[in-house]
């Protein structure tokens, strides 16, 4: 009952009644999130093609948290630096107002 309803109306504006007298299990080709093949497992998942996207995946994930890695190093010796600069300021700062006697 609805669907005459929606195609009449909508006849006027789109201009061709072939193009929504299709069913929607034709015009619907792949569900929301579908890619394709499936290579989850079993002897699908074991031939060279997957085995080699996967070790470049992996490499990727790698180069990426390698990256990440060397980033928070440099991150932490520049924070490190800093504490030094700041340790020295506060001995300089003790020493010129007599608090210790070094």
């Amino acid at each position: 009952m609805l669907r005459p309803t929606v195609i009449k109306t909508l006849k006027p504006a789109v201009g061709s009644a072939t193009v929504l007298a299709r069913p929607l299990s034709i015009t619907a080709g792949r569900m929301a999130g579908e890619t394709g093949g499936i290579r989850s497992g079993g002897e699908a998942a074991a031939d060279s093609f997957s085995k080699r996207e996967k070790a470049g995946e992996d490499f990727y994930v790698k180069q990426k948290e390698k990256e990440k890695l060397m980033a928070l190093k440099d991150k932490l010796r520049q924070q490190r630096t800093h504490l030094d600069e700041l340790d020295k300021h506060i001995d300089e700062l003790t020493k010129a107002s007599g608090g210790e006697h070094n």
